[in-house]
């Protein structure tokens, strides 16, 4: 699993179980709270309903009193209300009175007078001097039957000699609980929604600095060019580090394999040095002294050439990106390279016509080098007279210059070597092998501007060296 995706489980997962605690939380706080608001007001309508009733209730008329005749007309009454979005027609009180017994005399019922009372808490409780509530289930299966009764003592004096019980279905307030639990439950829900989104937010974007660090990674394990990610925060400080490792790393082991590279292909020049200068002490005839002196001339200059172009090589391969990129006319880039050639004895062709307005995009001294050393080579391997042929063409959104020549071609065991560094083969006429560096070169200057560079066999005898490049926004 994906670390991205196991934090936004592990967050969301945090998330919902603190949601779901709080929502239970409001929700199981909700309806107490109701209720005990609702109790409240029974209790002081219970009072209030006492002190009116005494009167009547020391008469005896309890029953059929002024105050049983307005509590029974309570129930004609249409309150007409809007109470926060509910309509109330009428009250849903039920008001009962009990003697000293415990008796009912009078119930705003009229279905339970005669029945005796006295063992429920509110009365019960009511008549030994103590504050009396209960709430009952008319169902004792269905929790949505309660009722609450709340009563009030009706005194003689300061001797308890009734009491007073107002009753409620709990019922009547179940709206506006169900409402609030939905209203909590539809913000908890748009809660988790918005915690998820900020989750997949936070994933997604840690998931992308890592990834981008880990391809990063990858990239500079497999050899390859790399570019740090554009990061933030401490994922900034991680890439910086890990380029600043690499750059040691890589230095180091650059160092170590140039090093055995360069001292293994030094061998043969300077053995062939070595043995000229040898014979050269002694006494020679002067034109074996003549011949020994060329070779080590010429070992000399192979040597710096080796040196030279190594380092070039090594410059480049270096280089992760182009640091200033400019737009590179292709005409122009072609004609610079081939100009210092005109003199090597090969008659070169140069078809440009497609190439007009055409720009690519990079170092204009690295490509004009690429496309230099794979002039060199053609001229090279052509035959004398012979003709090399440099064509530039659109292919897309590609730029594809050949160098074609007409020499013997690349046998095909060598094609896929051809690019290594130090793999060289021989020159026609038995000329002495080159160093081995320059398609290397090319390579990875092709490379680093986004392209490519391959040799092939060419129709009639000889090779091509293809160099494909992408094509600037203005070309």
């Amino acid at each position: 699993m994906r670390i991205g995706l196991r934090i936004l489980l592990g967050y969301f997962l945090i998330v919902a179980l603190a949601a779901f605690l709080l929502m239970r939380v409001f929700t199981q706080e909700i309806k107490p709270g109701v209720r005990q608001a609702m109790e409240d007001t029974l209790a002081d309508t219970a009072n209030v309903l006492a002190e009116l009733a005494t009167d009547d209730f020391l008469a005896g008329r309890i029953d059929d009193g002024r105050f049983a005749t307005r509590v029974r007309a309570l129930r004609e009454r249409d309150i007409g209300g809007n109470i926060w979005g509910f309509r109330k027609t009428q009250a849903e009180y039920r008001v009962y009175v009990t003697n000293a017994d415990g008796i009912v005399v009078f119930d705003s019922a009229g279905r339970d007078l005669g029945r005796d009372y006295s063992r429920w808490n509110d009365v019960l409780l009511t008549l030994r001097g103590q504050y009396g509530a209960r709430s009952t289930r008319t169902d004792p299966a269905d929790d949505s039957t309660s009722v609450m009764h709340v009563a009030a003592p009706i005194r003689d004096g300061n001797r308890v000699v009734g009491v007073l019980t107002v009753a409620k279905p709990n019922s009547a307030i179940a709206p506006f609980i169900a409402r609030s639990e939905r209203t909590i439950l539809r913000w908890g829900f748009l809660l988790l929604g918005t915690a998820l989104a900020v989750g997949m937010l936070a994933a997604w974007w840690l998931s992308r600095q890592l990834g981008g660090l880990r391809r990063y990674a990858d990239k500079v394990t497999a050899g390859e060019r790399a570019t740090l990610p554009d990061s933030a925060g401490e994922f900034a400080d991680l890439g910086r580090a890990l380029e600043t490792m690499r750059e040691r790393l890589e230095g180091k082991q650059y160092v170590e394999r140039y090093v055995h590279a360069l001292t293994h292909e030094l061998k043969a020049p300077l053995a062939a040095v070595r043995g000229a200068s040898e014979l050269l002490e002694s006494p020679l005839p002067d034109a074996d002294r003549a011949r020994f002196a060329t070779s080590v001339r010429e070992q000399s200059e192979r040597m710096a050439q080796m040196i030279d172009k190594l380092l070039a090589l090594a410059a480049v391969e270096h280089r992760q990106r182009i640091e200033q990129p400019a737009d590179i006319d292709v005409r122009t880039l072609i004609d610079a390279a081939v100009a210092p050639f005109a003199d090597r004895g090969v008659q070169l062709r140069v078809d440009t016509g497609d190439a007009l307005g055409l720009h690519t995009r990079g170092d204009a001294f690295l490509l004009r080098q690429l496309l230099s050393n794979l002039v060199d080579n053609a001229c090279d391997f052509s035959p004398a007279d012979g003709v090399v042929d440099v064509t530039a063409r659109r292919d897309g959104a590609q730029l594809r210059i050949v160098v074609a020549d007409r020499g013997p071609g690349v046998p095909a065991y060598a094609l896929p070597r051809v690019f290594e560094r130090f793999f060289s083969l021989p020159r026609p006429d038995g000329r002495s092998r080159s160093s081995g560096l320059g398609l290397a070169f090319a390579a990875e200057v092709a490379t680093l501007h986004g392209g490519a560079v391959r040799l092939a066999q060419r129709d009639g005898g000889g090779t091509c060296a293809i160099v494909e490049l992408p094509l600037s926004a203005t070309g």
